[in-house]
């Protein structure tokens, strides 16, 4: 009997519409590998459910008979069912309260789960990823954003032209109007009131390269972190140019003791030695982009403290920042929640600490959806679905009743193994703190 994979139909968000597997590989799947591949119908998918029926597939309303199921995003404890294999985010491995539950269910049922998340060589890099198009979403709704923020203080710039990403067809036709902003800015040059207009991205993964693919379409210098300070004192900048600065770990955080110097291994085995120096940073900046990993053990980039004694002396020039990386109340403090596509932007209050959503208010714009990758859904389904196929048939076929040691999968899938017949493997036992304390 052939294995049979389920893909589900999303419905964490309205507007997810990504897949995890498009049409072109699932028939190259059927006919190559022998696999059946049954797909929930959703008629608000990027790809159809003809052109998936066309492509070999079974179109059902439910996935019973599939003992693997792929999806994208975090599946509702309800329609979670015993003794399945799981592939989809889990987002569990920072013990993230709000799918501790979820995680508890799969125990119980016993069920398998891999996280695309932990798919990584050797070296700890992912090999299956959005990481880029949350970082090209995340730039052109930041930049966006800009636009439509400036307005609220009768700025008018050359970014009104930029609509949020998800009106784009393609990223191609989102290239396209970049590039024409930045030939207008080129041509006209930005208000004077905004000289210089520096745009800092935090981080350099997936997430910075994405957003930095965009800001290269517009007439844009890099500079170094140190270099700001210098930059802001010559009084003859020209009002066409857009300055770039690239915030690695060692621009971020500094050893708390003065007598130490920064090792970036060290800061990752010893966070707790560290403390943020990146406020220092902050009032040279127009756009901040957020696309750091974090976790609560490091040092946040923007406080809520720092940003009241921000706006005290004054409207800052930090105009937006982008939260792409979105961790609540994470590293950027301000970030409440995570943003949907309807409703992607609001104004953080400093000293109410209150956000409003829309683009008025006094405060700080935030810009922080959940699934920007979601806003460029047929581009970002096309690569990820070219770095999952050819690891699918190897978890469809895996036999998960042998005990975890004798489990064959490849190597990198077996580190994404968080759960084994309802169990979390050695390299999650960590998680079971969190379980307990939610």
């Amino acid at each position: 009997m052939k294995n049979i994979i389920g893909i589900r139909y999303e419905d964490k968000y309205v507007m997810e519409r990504r897949v995890p597997l498009i049409p072109y590989h699932i028939e190259k799947l059927i006919k190559e590998k022998e696999l059946q591949v049954h797909i929930e119908a959703s008629a608000k998918r990027v790809f159809s459910d003809d052109e998936y029926e066309n492509a070999g597939a079974v179109v059902t309303y439910d996935l019973k008979d599939c003992p693997v199921i792929f999806g994208i995003k975090e599946i509702p404890v309800s329609k979670l069912e015993p003794d399945k294999t799981y592939v989809f985010f889990a987002h569990v491995i920072k013990g993230q309260p709000h799918n501790m539950a979820m995680l508890r269910r799969l125990m119980e049922l016993k069920c398998n789960l891999i996280d695309y998340e932990r798919v990584v060589d050797e070296l700890g890099k992912r090999l299956i990823f959005f990481g880029r198009f949350a970082g090209l979403a995340g730039m052109i709704n930041s930049l966006w954003s800009l636009g439509e923020r400036l307005k609220e203080f009768d700025i008018e710039t050359p970014f009104l032209d930029i609509s949020q990403a998800r009106t784009y067809y393609s990223l191609d036709e989102a290239r396209h109007v970049m590039s024409k902003v930045g030939q207008k800015i080129i041509e006209t040059g930005l208000p004077s009131r905004l000289k210089p207009l520096v745009i800092g991205i935090a981080g350099y993964g997936n997430v910075s390269q994405g957003a930095q693919e965009i800001i290269s379409l517009l007439p844009a210098k890099e500079v170094l972190p140190d270099e700001l300070p210098h930059l802001f004192k010559h009084t003859q900048l020209p009002d066409n140019i857009i300055y770039k600065v690239v915030f690695k770990e060692e621009h971020i955080v500094e050893p708390i003791r003065s007598s130490d110097q920064f090792d970036l291994l060290d800061y990752y085995r010893h966070p707790e030695k560290y403390g943020s120096q990146f406020e220092k940073y902050i009032p040279y900046l127009s756009v901040l982009i957020n696309g750091i990993y974090w976790d609560e053990r490091y040092p946040r980039l923007v406080t809520k403290d720092f940003t009241e004694q921000l706006f005290m002396k004054g409207p800052p020039k930090l105009t937006v920042i982008g939260d792409i990386s979105c961790d609540p109340n994470g590293s950027i403090e301000l970030t409440h929640k995570g943003t949907e596509i309807e409703t992607p932007v609001f104004v953080y209050n400093p000293f109410t600490r209150q956000p409003t959503f829309g683009f008025k208010g006094e405060g700080l714009l935030i810009m922080a959806v959940d699934i920007l990758p979601s806003e460029l859904p047929r581009d970002a389904s096309v690569a990820f679905s070219e770095f999952l196929w050819n690891y699918v048939e190897p978890i469809a076929t895996a036999d998960y009743s042998k005990p975890f040691e004798s489990l064959k999968l490849p190597g990198s899938i077996k580190k994404a193994l968080i759960l084994h017949k309802g169990r979390l493997t050695p390299d999650y036992e960590y998680i079971a703190k969190f379980l307990e304390i939610h």
